[in-house]
């Protein structure tokens, strides 16, 4: 099949046919990442249950470990399945995650123990560590050139409606028929969405060039309306092994001159932007109740936040796409650090709702527009791993967020010096992704 250049390193797919990309790649992915956004708020809603004496009487710390485990699960999974995305496909490595994560969570509604629920959900975090990469990687490579921002960031708003269904479905099942069946509804959406992955889901002809398909590229480009992404040359490990090949080649590509300052600036970014993420939604309903607010109001600032974390994304892909990425995503990180100051200040709780949604905006968004940056900037034999390294660098903020703001529960001072610490977070953030180079 011939085809004409429209753009350095693309060529020309069918004419007229970029919007059937959609069709299938995009509301998969998207229900792919709410399932991700479910595990990011469960655990938060089950912990004040937890910790009572009915239930398993977890104190502060054990509270930690149990949240904590569960990170370290998904700071493995972002760092190797990212990578194996890269060598194995994208259409793989997105169902096998699915197939894990929503497994392991069903598995835990039956924990006996702590213990066995701490290990289950170190076992789902494999799985959903691996899944955001992959979904993240795959809709840009079904998405026109010049709209990565709002691609990323439309994606992951499937991430915080699934958050906002979480937190909302806490507030009627904990207390009425128990915090198990969280984990049971959790998991039920796999039994559709896996045999829809399995008969729908293409692989990206962006890997499939890259791998020296050509032909089973063109023909997914030519069904799907899409420019061929030819590799880049500079995409090369080192001087000498540009035939190498295997996971060992593609993460140290990363670490070479070319993008060695990008990939510590990103990784330090990362780290940022999910310690606000994790830290908030795991400790913010039980913050909030130390503030003297109950049970159901807890619950409901975690559900404004996130219903703010999808206005953002909406407003925040739009404007990275106008302004630049970077731009955008260093405007969001200091955003976020004013209203996470202002949350420390009390007020009625109307005015509380409005500064929840407002970070919300902020924090969230500013996290996915690393995510977007990394994808727009990196080729695509390393767009995953590059993906997978900047998630997994920021897990390692996820473990950090959680075990931080523990401590300051457990000290009794979450209340406002919690929030305190977020804003200085970030600050370091908003520093970070502007050292970042546009390649």
């Amino acid at each position: 099949m011939s085809s004409t250049p429209t753009s350095p390193g693309r060529t020309a797919g069918r004419p007229g046919a970029a919007g059937r990309a959609a069709g299938w790649v995009a509301p998969l992915c998207w229900i792919a990442v709410l399932l991700d956004g479910f595990d990011l708020v469960v655990v938060g809603t089950v912990i004040p249950t937890l910790r009572t004496p009915e239930e398993w009487a977890l104190s502060g710390s054990g509270a930690t470990a149990v949240i904590t485990i569960g990170l370290v699960g998904m700071m493995v999974g972002a760092l190797t399945v990212g990578t194996l995305t890269d060598l194995v496909g994208r259409r793989k490595a997105l169902i096998g995650a699915v197939a894990s994560f929503s497994l392991f969570t069903l598995l835990c509604a039956f924990a006996p123990n702590a213990a066995v629920f701490g290990l289950l959900r170190f076992l789902a975090g494999l799985g959903l560590g691996g899944c955001l990469p992959t979904a993240i990687a795959m809709v840009n490579e079904f998405t026109r050139a010049g709209r990565s921002g709002r691609a990323t960031t439309t994606i992951m708003t499937g991430y915080h409606v699934g958050a906002v269904a979480t937190a909302a479905l806490a507030i009627v099942v904990v207390d009425s028929i128990g915090w198990r069946w969280m984990f049971v509804i959790g998991a039920l959406p796999a039994l559709v969405l896996v045999p829809l992955m399995l008969r729908h889901l293409p692989e990206s002809a962006a890997y499939l060039l890259a791998h020296g398909r050509r032909a089973e590229a063109e023909e997914v480009a030519h069904r799907y309306g899409l420019a061929l992404e030819a590799p880049r040359a500079h995409a090369a490990p080192h001087a000498g092994e540009e035939t190498a090949t295997g996971a060992g080649a593609t993460v140290r590509t990363l670490f070479t001159t070319g993008w060695l300052r990008n990939t510590l600036a990103i990784g330090v970014t990362s780290f940022m932007g999910l310690l606000l993420v994790y830290g908030l939604n795991n400790w913010l309903p039980t913050i909030m109740r130390e503030a003297g607010y109950d049970l159901g109001d807890s619950l409901a600032f975690l559900l404004v936040l996130n219903v703010g974390a999808i206005v953002g994304l909406l407003v925040a892909g739009a404007v990275a796409d106008r302004i630049g990425i970077r731009t955008a995503a260093t405007a969001w990180f200091a955003s976020g650090a004013l209203f996470l100051a202002l949350l420390s200040v009390r007020l009625p709780t109307a005015g509380l709702y409005a500064m929840c949604f407002l970070t919300g905006c902020f924090v969230f968004s500013a996290q996915v527009l690393v995510y977007a940056f990394v994808s727009a900037n990196h080729p695509p034999q390393v767009r995953a791993t590059a993906l997978g390294w900047s998630a997994g660098a920021g897990r390692i903020g996820a473990i950090v967020g959680p075990v931080v703001t523990g401590a300051l529960v457990t000290a009794g001072v979450a209340f406002p010096w919690g929030f305190y610490v977020f804003a200085v977070v970030g600050v370091l953030g908003a520093l970070g992704i502007s050292v970042t180079r546009t390649v």
